[in-house]
């Protein structure tokens, strides 16, 4: 059944998001140099994968983080956040507020790579300082949205983002994945930086 949900919420996604790509792309390419789409190194059933993004960064916005590692405002572990990140374009501010570059991540999950709801994916040299008893997230199948997306993304501390994502594997079923979707389109129609 979630494999269903899966499926029919993805294609859903994409058929919503479809009437407006052409304009997203026009308006990504207008203000900077590089690809409309970017594919990004993450951790999800046990391997890397590479998700699907509209691109809201500079091109080579990967390779300036480490001159900018001595800004980032996590201190509690390993993932980096900075509130006015200068690598970020215009156009992409607007497409994170409304999470719309993180719509092309529904082909991820049509690929089977990704659920529709599960614990956040992170990025390989994040998840390796997971602390032993949370390394059984390495494991799950990451989620577009999940539990802690939905209760403070990223401004969570590091280990209570992790304790939700554990809290979220071991009692997951098909009316927590529909209650967590309920609350994530809640929050975009009505605090779409609350995600």
């Amino acid at each position: 059944m979630k494999r269903i949900l899966d499926i029919v919420g993805a294609v859903l996604g994409l058929l919503v998001i479809a009437p407006l790509v052409p304009f997203i792309a026009l308006a990504i390419k207008l203000e900077s140099r590089g690809p409309v789409l970017v594919k990004l190194a993450r951790v999800s059933g046990g391997k890397i994968i590479y998700v699907y993004k509209f691109r809201s960064m500079i091109e080579g916005a990967h390779g300036l983080k480490i001159q900018l590692a001595s800004l980032n405002e996590r201190t509690d572990g390993p993932f980096f956040k900075l509130k006015k990140d200068p690598r970020i374009t215009k156009i992409g501010r607007i497409l994170r507020k409304f999470r719309i570059d993180e719509f092309p991540q529904l082909i991820n999950v049509l690929e089977g790579e990704l659920a529709l709801v599960g614990p956040r994916p992170h990025e390989p040299v994040e998840v390796i300082h997971y602390p032993g008893p949370y390394k059984c997230l390495l494991l799950a199948k990451a989620g577009v949205t999940g539990l802690s997306q939905v209760s403070g993304a990223s401004g969570l501390p590091f280990l209570k983002e992790l304790e939700l994502d554990s809290y979220y594997v071991k009692n997951q079923s098909l009316w927590l994945d529909l209650k967590i979707i309920a609350k994530t389109l809640a929050i975009i129609f009505t605090d779409p930086t609350a995600v």
